[in-house]
């Protein structure tokens, strides 16, 4: 199977700050990729240079096997792209909005009412989008990056701000759209949602990647206790090796009845990302302040 994307070496500065550093990996067709880290870790740089909004200052990035600074007309119609700022007119309809940007892609009206069945949005698609909520506007603009028939879709934390249920909604179109053949490639600070979505995730942290792989095998590769923690019907616990050796005395456990839950100590994706940066998704406040500070410095040159 081809490489829909591939990064090599990718590198991004603004002024003296390193947004990105030497950023590489692949992605295949219909696989769902998600980049995780905090806010300001270069999540969207990196997914402006994918799709030519941004020059990189080094490296490479091809987009189905050409560089992605010289995409045709042709090429960039079939990706879709939905950023954090969503781009729609809260003044219109769904519907409106939706049929002013078939316009711009010289797409057929003939597909809209049965984009927005499958969005939900078909009773509502006559109401103005400034009386939607959240997770309907999100909602909306996937669906309007979806208006060209995309088959690599680039998603800058869709879910950000919506409540479990309407995430859930948006989840449940994703994995629809990649059992369609699409490809997806989504940046979140949700470790949650990318172990729930994703074949494939990268961890960034201060623009470099620090891990990359499934989120399984991340996870496995980090499980320095590899134990099992077993509470019993009486409250007491025991932890017990993942190994062979166990195996007679858990056996021993399970035919007395006496266990009332098990777990494994592998760890989250949250716990490896703190293990490899020493800080979590939300502790950035210090790194978000250098940086615009860094670009307040960068716009006055």
């Amino acid at each position: 199977m081809n490489d829909v994307i591939s990064a090599e070496n990718l590198c991004h500065s603004f002024a003296d700050h390193h947004v990105l550093n030497h950023i590489s990996f692949q992605i295949k067709e219909s696989e769902i990729f998600g980049l995780l880290g905090p806010s300001g870790a270069g999540k969207t740089t990196l997914i402006k240079i994918l799709t030519g909004q941004l020059l990189q200052n080094a490296g490479n990035a091809r987009l189905f096997g050409k560089d992605s600074r010289n995409l045709t007309a042709s090429e960039h119609s079939r990706i879709g792209i939905m950023m954090d700022h969503l781009g729609l007119y809260e003044r219109l309809s769904a519907y409106d909005n939706l049929r002013f940007y078939a316009d711009i892609y010289h797409t057929s009206h003939s597909s809209i009412p049965a984009l927005l069945k499958e969005f939900g949005l078909y009773e509502a698609r006559k109401i103005p989008v400034f009386q939607f909520s959240k997770g309907m506007k999100n909602r909306l603009s996937l669906a309007r990056a979806l208006l060209n028939h995309a088959g690599l879709l680039f998603l800058d934390e869709p879910t950000c701000g919506l409540d479990p249920v309407a995430a859930r909604e948006i989840h449940t179109i994703l994995k629809m759209q990649k059992e369609k053949g699409t490809t997806i490639f989504l940046t979140t600070h949700n470790m949650q949602e990318a172990e729930c979505l994703c074949d494939n995730i990268a961890l960034l942290s201060g623009g470099s990647m620090i891990e990359c792989g499934s989120p399984a095998d991340i996870c496995k590769r980090h499980n320095h206790l590899n134990r099992l923690e077993i509470t019993f019907t009486d409250g007491t616990e025991v932890s017990l090796e993942n190994k062979s050796q166990s195996a007679p005395l858990l056996i021993h456990y399970l035919e007395h009845n006496l266990i009332a839950s098990i777990h494994s100590t592998e760890p989250t994706l949250d716990d490896v990302f703190i293990e490899l940066t020493g800080k979590g998704l939300d502790d950035n406040e210090q790194y978000m302040g250098n940086i615009k500070k860094t670009v307040k410095r960068y716009v006055k040159k």
